[in-house]
């Protein structure tokens, strides 16, 4: 008879964010704020909820700035093309990563690859993003 494995815990995620090095604290209860490890000043949330991991970064606030429609569109080729773990989206105002993993599978090359996808998703498209804010 096959097993599921045991489902991650606090604890575990609390585990892989110690061995990942990256600078963490946990901001409410099974909440961490993941400092980003090229200190470019962008966090990664990582939640616990309900068996589901949740990861997310604020890339930009998004105003009446931007052509909406041509960045909209960037955004749509980007998670197509060259996002791994995640999509961009638009939240409360803004720019975001997202990600959402299943807490039973998740182990910690899965962990660290959304936080590097992340990490380097802002790196190479912050400024393309950026340039669609109109002058």
């Amino acid at each position: 008879m096959l097993r599921s494995p045991p489902m991650r815990s606090r604890e575990d995620i609390e585990a892989y964010l110690l061995r990942a090095g990256h600078p963490f604290e946990e901001v409410a209860e099974a909440t961490w704020l993941v400092k980003d490890p090229e200190a470019s000043g962008a966090h990664v949330v990582v939640k616990l909820d309900e068996g589901i991991v949740l990861f997310r970064m604020k890339v930009l606030e998004l105003d009446d700035h931007f052509d909406r429609p041509a960045l909209f569109e960037k955004l749509l080729q980007l998670n197509a093309t060259e996002m791994l773990n995640g999509a961009y989206g638009i939240s409360d105002g803004n720019i975001v990563l997202t990600c959402a993993l299943r807490a039973e599978n998740l182990d910690f090359n899965e962990f660290q690859g959304v936080v590097d996808d992340f990490t380097m998703a802002l790196g190479n498209h912050y400024e393309t993003i950026k340039s669609f804010r109109k002058a």
